[in-house]
């Protein structure tokens, strides 16, 4: 039976932390081939002369999450993601950038907190479904952007080998 269980989940120590540290992005079309066994992305193709840019994040400021979605009168499941990200500063060269994420398709790779990677928007990319730019109201408010990005996968996100991480800029 192709889904029949493997394993079970043991508890152990207490040492896992939330939120995501960085988020490297490229346009959907530029990823050529995704090589990915048992869960773990080994390598990611690029179209050439084509990066993923690296988007760092201030600690306790962005998210990804996962929803498993499921029908069981239609047989279905699938995972809608969700990235959200803060990008601390309004500022002209800020600004551009998010009018182009707006209007691509996206792949992401998250780093979170406790250093692992994670391959978002694999099989059908993500997009900016959601955002905004403000001053804030008080000195100490936030002045900046807040971006959402959406998808939907077969599959959860896959974890990405650290190993390959610094080819995605390169």
């Amino acid at each position: 039976m192709a889904c029949a269980l493997t394993q079970g989940y043991t508890l152990d120590c207490r040492e896992s932390l939330g939120g995501i540290k960085a988020v490297w992005l490229i346009a959907y079309a530029n990823v050529s081939s995704v090589t990915e066994a048992s869960g773990v992305v080994s390598a990611i193709t690029k179209a050439a002369g084509k990066v993923f840019y690296k988007y760092e994040l201030v600690k306790n400021t962005g998210a990804l999450t996962e929803t498993v979605t499921a029908s069981v009168e239609n047989g279905t499941v699938f995972y809608a993601q969700e990235l959200s990200i803060v990008l601390n500063k309004l500022q002209a060269n800020t600004r551009n950038e998010i009018l182009l994420l707006a209007k691509n398709t996206l792949m992401a790779v998250v780093q979170d907190a406790n250093d692992k990677y994670w391959l978002v928007g694999r099989y059908t990319g993500l997009d900016v479904t959601g955002g905004t730019a403000a001053t804030g109201t008080a000195q100490g408010d936030r002045s900046g952007y807040t971006l959402t990005f959406t998808g939907g996968e077969k599959e959860l996100a896959p974890e990405v080998n650290s190993g390959i991480i610094a080819g995605l800029v390169s």
